[in-house]
């Protein structure tokens, strides 16, 4: 049997496919697995939205949005192309939670400017943000649920 752990195409990394076939040890393939997520589309992101953040501390978040865009670069953790309609996990989540003042107005400046709304990246974001958790914890709550697939899915 050939076993492969892939992430779903909900998580942005799908291009990467791991595979179990090649009886490499589990922690291995979940390694494979984890380094597709540190580029710019989870992993990195709410770094990048981060930056953008502080940014917007200094001259407001309309400007460090407008400056953002004008660099050609999609705005880090809005947007998902599997859910034009908006991220139904970013909804959910932010929907239990009060995020600061400061990420509800990027995420309502965001949506003026480019139609997006907020990802499960950002969501993360807001929430280690509102419960002081530490700045790299979007990234490892993110992770978490993605290894947990990865394992059940390489072991069945």
């Amino acid at each position: 049997m050939i076993r492969t752990i892939r992430p779903d195409p909900i998580q942005g990394g799908a291009l990467a496919s791991p595979n179990a076939s090649t009886r490499a040890p589990l922690s291995a393939c979940v390694l494979a697995g984890l380094s597709t997520l540190t580029g710019p589309f989870h992993g990195a992101a709410s770094k990048l939205l981060l930056m953008l953040m502080q940014d917007a501390k200094k001259i407001g978040s309309q400007q460090a949005l407008s400056q953002w865009l004008s660099r050609g670069q999609p705005l880090p953790t809005f947007g998902q192309p599997l859910y034009p309609e908006g991220d139904p996990r970013a909804a959910s989540l932010l929907a239990q939670f009060r995020p600061s003042d400061m990420f509800a107005e990027i995420c309502s400046v965001a949506e003026v400017m480019t139609g997006e709304l907020p990802n499960i990246d950002f969501a993360l974001a807001a929430l280690a943000d509102a419960y002081a958790l530490p700045a790299d914890s979007p990234f490892i709550i993110f992770a978490l649920g993605r290894v947990v697939g990865w394992i059940a899915h390489s072991l069945e």
